[in-house]
């Protein structure tokens, strides 16, 4: 793909603080990408890694993702979002370290949870084992309605909170169980790649 090099494209920002989900269709890879940038401007699946430029050529993140979906939408990650993993990277001596609490869950909408009589936030399927989560004990069925404060919803997923803070940090984690909210302490742990 050579051929068209120094190649610039020019769009807008059409959306920002964007979760999406990212992979190869060819390769069984797939990951979670959280407060990313979208852009109309035209991204080709092999280009990714370039800047994103503002208008005054500031570098505002880089070209990440494309959508199969649709022509001209694609993806980058913000630029503080980078430099925070790059610092996170020379600081460990050369190890991403990506803290996760270790559940799995399904978001419980404010309809759903009306109707249901429970309140809206993250439903429990899973725990990894050995996982901060697990230490702390969260159990299967637990409904995790804030994390330091922070509502948990379809926009601020469990994924998106944890993802803005650091492995060894820990967090105050509202539960719902047993028809009360109790509130538990859990340290994150490195995610396993």
């Amino acid at each position: 793909m050579g051929e068209f090099k120094n190649t610039v494209t020019s769009g807008i920002i059409s959306g920002l603080g964007r979760g999406i989900t990212a992979g190869s269709p060819y390769e069984d890879y797939v990951e979670r990408l959280d407060n990313v940038i979208q852009t109309d401007a035209a991204i080709s699946p092999g280009n990714s890694g370039g800047p994103l430029l503002n208008a005054s050529g500031q570098v505002i993140g880089i070209n990440t993702a494309v959508s199969q979906q649709g022509q001209n939408i694609g993806f980058a990650i913000p630029s503080n979002v980078l430099r925070e993993l790059l610092s996170n990277y020379i600081a460990s001596g050369g190890t991403i370290l990506r803290p996760y609490l270790g559940v799995r869950y399904s978001i419980i909408d404010r309809d759903t949870a009306l109707i249901n009589k429970v309140p809206a936030g993250a439903l429990v399927r899973d725990i990894v084992k050995g996982s901060g989560a697990d230490e702390a004990r969260i159990v299967i069925g637990d409904i995790i309605t804030e994390i330091d404060g922070t509502a948990v919803t379809q926009e601020e997923d469990i994924a998106k909170i944890v993802a803005s803070h650091k492995v060894g940090d820990t967090l105050t984690v509202s539960v719902f169980r047993d028809t009360k909210i109790q509130k538990i302490q859990v340290n994150l742990k490195k995610a396993s790649e």
